[in-house]
């Protein structure tokens, strides 16, 4: 059954219609036959958690939405979701898995995965920064998921950030938990834990998103002179809504780190190949012994590092220092307490500190005979730039 069928108003998950040009732009590049690229970033929804096959995730069928409408274009298809991760991850990889496909139209969701606080406000303003200013302009589609016991989800924030930058948004919350909330079907028709859809709410959610894009292309014509995109120029001129501290972000592993990793005592480089972005745990450290410590220099203003929570317990449980500070020293326990799969855990070690070099001191602290596996260490992250005051 299609959305409709459900009754289910697609104006009412348009949130904010935004400026229309870039998405008009990209359907008449198609149009004209010209060959396109639409991405997807996001967590676990965008990757297609819980959909039979991955070609039953919204986000290929969203695809498929562009191939029908074009039939005689060539639309290439990047889906660079990445389950359990937030959009303080996703600026960091952004370049790599996403803008070097050199996208067309890209949907980014992460409203589930980043709360409602101004910290993710300030990473997903990053985010949406670096994908606006790509050399390719790309149109972007800000999707808001949610989650259907609660309602909640980070769409306050996400969309202040599309109403400042003019971006579209659409929501889940108004269209699809409202028929929960109305009993129009149980959460269980459409999800099996609250979160990921299933088959029908994969459907039902690239339903809502095709909605609005067809709304889009049945005005493609009706495109104003006047009507145009934030410039390069003018995006320097939006009032930030945060410090926004983490549109430049760089991601350290273990090949991109000479010159950055300053010591290293124990901890072994995983040479294993990484044949797809899901393949997390790559190219990192693992460390197994007590006191094997790692040093990196960093320079930035906000600092993250990620490495592995797993459910194959016991594991290590490391300790991470910034410029010697051990005081506020903080625990990265490898120990998961969920029992879904490994998790790719960041954490933040500083923010919004002096921009500059800066020491991370990453130490073993507690090992055990019976543990199952090492402490993997994926990555440090360090955000920021000089500002010129």
């Amino acid at each position: 059954m299609h959305a409709l069928d459900y009754g289910i108003d697609f104006e009412k998950g348009i949130l904010n219609e935004g400026n229309l040009y870039r998405i008009k732009q990209v359907m008449k590049k198609a149009k004209e036959g010209q060959g396109i690229t639409v991405g997807f970033l996001g967590g676990s929804i965008t990757q297609g958690c819980l959909s039979s096959t991955p070609e039953k995730c919204y986000a290929y069928l969203v695809y498929e939405w562009w191939k029908n409408r074009f039939p005689d274009t060539d639309v290439r298809y990047v889906n660079a979701g990445i389950g359990g991760t937030t959009s303080q991850f996703g600026v960091a990889r952004a370049q790599s898995d996403l803008l070097d496909y050199d996208v067309d139209f890209t949907i980014v969701e992460f409203s589930v995965n980043d709360d409602d606080n101004s910290h993710f406000l300030e990473t997903y303003e990053g985010l949406i920064r670096k994908i606006y200013s790509d050399k390719t302009k790309p149109a972007i589609l800000i999707v808001n998921s949610v989650r259907y016991d609660n309602g909640i989800n980070a769409q306050s924030q996400h969309v202040k950030v599309g109403k400042a930058y003019g971006i579209p948004c659409v929501s889940m919350k108004p269209t699809l938990y409202e028929k929960v909330l109305d009993k129009t079907f149980t959460s269980r028709d459409i999800t099996e834990d609250d979160l990921h859809p299933n088959d029908l709410g994969h459907q039902l959610m690239a339903d809502i998103i095709t909605g609005f894009l067809d709304k889009v292309y049945n005005s493609i014509e009706t495109l104003p002179n006047a009507e145009s995109s934030l410039t390069d120029a003018d995006i320097g001129k939006v009032t930030l809504l945060s410090q926004n501290e983490y549109q430049n972000s760089i991601r350290y592993q273990n090949y991109n780190c000479e010159g950055i990793m300053v010591h290293n005592d124990g901890f072994i480089k995983d040479t294993e190949p990484q044949n797809d972005i899901r393949e997390i745990f790559r190219n990192g450290w693992t460390a197994g012994k007590e006191g094997a410590k790692i040093r990196f220099e960093v320079c930035g203003s906000c600092i993250g590092v990620q490495y592995r929570k797993s459910i194959s317990k016991p594991t290590p449980v490391a300790k991470a220092v910034i410029d010697g500070d051990e005081k506020n020293a903080l625990i990265l326990d490898g120990n998961f307490d969920e029992d879904w799969g490994d998790s790719l855990h960041l954490d933040t070690l500083a923010e919004h500190i002096a921009y500059g070099k800066h020491t991370v001191d990453i130490e073993i602290t507690e090992t055990h005979s019976e543990d199952k596996v090492p402490f993997y260490l994926v990555s440090v992250i360090a955000s920021g730039e000089r500002r010129d005051n």
